[in-house]
Parts: C-alpha cells; structure tokens; sequence
C-alpha cells in the first residue's frame, strides 16, 4: 500500500514556512544584533542569499526526483548506494535528535509557564505527535498550518509595534563593520534550515515536480520578507545594545505594548512554535526512513502503511521510540549541536550531487537552477563551499561526535547488508 497524494502547493509551503521559522528567530536576533547593529535587515538577506544556493540545489533535485526518499535517491544516483545511506543515516539521525533537543525546549517554555517537569512534558509532546502523525498526513499538515499562523502572528505583532518607529534611526549603523554584519548573517543561517524538510514529502504531494520546487523556493522569499521586517522594527524600537544583552529580545520589544504580559504571550507563541517543529521534524524522519526502505536499504516492515490513515506507522513509532531515549540527557546542548553537523554534511552531498548529475547525466526537463559554466552549475558551488564553513566553525566535541556516528553508519549498513544476504541463502 502505497503513501496518498493529500498536500497541495500551499500546504507544503505553509509546512515549510513553518519549520523555517521555528523558534529560533526569537533567540538568534539577540546575538545577532550585537554583531550587525541597525545592519541586522543586510544580515537577514545575507543569509537568504546563501540558504538559497542550497534551497535551489533541492528544488531542481526534487524536481528530477520526486520521491519519499529525497537527499538517499538524489545521492544514489550521483555517488551510490554506501553513499546514499549516510546520507540518509544522517537525516534520520538529525531529525530524532533534533525532534528530541526542540521537545526538551518546550518542555522548558512549558515549566517556566506552569513549573511541570521537564522530561515528563518533552515525553508528552513526543507521544501526542506520533499520534497526530499517525492519525493522516493531512491532518498533521492543518495542525502545522494553524501552528504556523500563530508562530506569524506573533512576528507581525513585532512588525507592527515597530511600524511607527520606521525611519527613526540609520540603519547602515553597524556595530562591527560589515564583517560583523556577515558574521550576524552566518549566525542567522540557522533560522533559515528546514526547507529541505518538504522534499521528503514527495509521495503525499499533488503534482511533486512542479509543487516541491515551488515551495522550497516561496517558504525561503517569505520567510526572509518576515525576518527583515523583524530585524528592522527590532532595532527600531530598541536599540542594538539593549537586544543584544537580552535573554528575550523579541520580549523587550513587545513590552513598548503589552507590559510585563510580553514574557507570558511569546512564551505562548515558543510553546506552538517548538511544538511545529518537533511535529515535523518527526514527520520528515519517518518519512525518509520510509523513502529509504522503498530503495531496500532498510528492512521491508519500514513500508507497512495503515490501511485507515495511509501513514507509515511503523516508521513513525520507530522515531518517536528513539526520540524519546534521547530525552534522558535533559539539557544536551553539545548532541542538539550534532543535527547542525548532519544538516550541513547532508548539504555538502547534495549540491555534489547536482554537479554530478548536470556533468553526468544531464537533462532538459524540470526546474534548473540558474547560472551555470558549461555543464556545471555556480550556485552549488557556492552551496558547498558555505556549508563547509558552516562544519569548520562547530565545535571540535560535536565534530567528532559527528564523525563516530558516520562510523556507527557504515557499521549499520555492514550488519543490514550482511542480514540481506543471509536472508537469501
């Protein structure tokens, strides 16, 4: 039984939006905003700039492949199979340990809110996913559409706090130079991850070649809209100085309005932002262990479907049962930073792969990212160059705890292939 073709345009781009802004925007602006000063607005388009050379790789890449697998097909085709599984080992990796990592942060907003253990919360929101998850994709999709909505509307209530405040001081008053305002807009990169997350929702979208491309592409241009109107009325309202000594920034700003009820209102909003987040980062680790058992890389029972909901079930619990042993560390900021390492090696692959198939295996169909050189195309160039800045400059621990888990990978796909051949003896 096959996944059902449920999600339109919009939805997938409102899922995308949704994990895009996430809660980190709400944090990040902070320490951003010590780095760029009143420049915070370039910071946001600088790191558009280089989310899209990725954000363009997928599209074209999705375009060519549409399929639940996503980054496994598009590297198996490039590189091949030993290849395809660490990527596809890394993805599932980072989405349970960062579904995991953001439960714990609503755990966190939850307890300071109503003073609830922490664990026994972050559990909660692990089980209460894997039932939305398993109850119909489209279903999870009007929950993270709703969930995006609000996680908006408190960025608008930004905005339009800030709107009378426009004009009101120079923003090209940078704090460090420009080099402080790149170095703002590295930072910033981090609010932009998870638009890759869609393409893993190949085989549940209408039309998948022309909406996922589609989608990658408007959830990033909305989503920078938002951040820049954000950075603008930020600093507008408040200075620089004070955002970037703030624990909540966004906070301090929402107090010209609400008083002392800011703390409590975007404590709220955290609580449906990380909730989102969890939901599909989940939603995406089911699906590409579910996309990778269709290649026969994982055992078949990956691929059983309910026959009531059409929803991978066995994947699903399969995430939220390893999900929830990472929630044992409590506050594990040094594993959390490990879902950064399996993004950005994930991202290396990938624009690598697009190099490949244009040389290799060129065609004319489809959506094609521009600006190319003969037959190899600049922009993922560019992609892999700026995502192994990214790996450089984490820590030496989460470098090598990433390297372990590549070689717990291979490991793993030892013992799978070794159990494939002992099947057929």
């Amino acid at each position: 039984m096959k996944l059902e073709r449920s999600l339109g345009f919009w939805e997938v781009t409102l899922m995308s939006v949704g994990i895009i802004l996430g809660a980190g925007v709400y944090v990040l602006i902070g320490e951003a905003s010590g780095l760029s000063g009143n420049g915070l607005w370039i910071s946001f388009i600088f790191a558009a700039v280089v989310a899209s050379f990725t954000g363009l790789s997928y599209a074209e890449l999705s375009s060519r492949f549409p399929e639940a697998g996503a980054e496994y097909v598009y590297v198996e085709h490039s590189f091949g199979k030993n290849f395809a599984w660490i990527v596809g080992w890394l993805i599932i990796a980072g989405s349970i340990i960062g579904a995991a990592t953001v439960a714990i942060g609503f755990a966190n907003y939850f307890s300071a809110l109503f003073k609830t253990p922490i664990v026994t919360i972050a559990l909660a929101v692990l089980v209460v996913c894997g039932i939305i998850l398993i109850i119909g994709v489209k279903e999870t999709a009007a929950f993270t559409i709703l969930f995006t909505l609000i996680e908006a509307a408190g960025l608008f209530v930004i905005i339009a706090i800030g709107l009378p405040y426009f004009g009101t001081v120079n923003y090209l008053e940078f704090a460090e130079g420009m080099k402080g305002v790149i170095e703002a807009g590295v930072l910033i990169f981090f609010g932009y991850i998870g638009f890759e997350s869609i393409t893993r929702l190949a085989s549940e979208t209408k039309d998948p070649e022309r909406n996922i491309p589609r989608a990658i592409i408007f959830s990033i241009i909305i989503t920078t809209i938002i951040y820049i109107l954000v950075g603008i009325s930020a600093v507008s309202v408040v200075s620089w100085q004070q955002l970037s000594q703030s624990e909540a920034p966004l906070a301090i700003v929402a107090q010209q309005i609400f008083g002392e009820n800011s703390f409590i209102i975007l404590s709220a909003i955290a609580l449906f932002s990380t909730f989102n987040t969890v939901l599909v980062m989940l939603l995406s680790g089911s699906r590409i262990i579910y996309g990778i058992a269709e290649k026969k890389a994982l055992p078949k029972f990956f691929l059983i479907v309910s026959k009531k909901t059409l929803t991978p079930w066995v994947s699903i619990i399969c995430v939220i049962g390893i999900a929830t042993v990472f929630l044992i560390f409590g506050n594990i900021k040094t594993v959390a930073n490990l879902t950064n390492f399996t993004i950005f090696a994930t991202f290396i692959l990938v624009n690598s792969s697009l190099i490949y198939l244009r040389i290799k295996k060129p065609i004319s169909s489809g959506f094609r990212v521009p600006l190319s050189i003969k037959n190899i195309p600049i922009l993922p160039v560019f992609g892999i160059i700026t995502s192994f800045f990214m790996i450089i400059n984490l820590s030496y621990d989460v470098l090598l705890i990433g390297l372990v888990l590549i070689i717990v990978g291979f490991i793993v796909h030892f013992l799978l292939i070794r159990y494939d051949n002992l099947k057929e003896l």
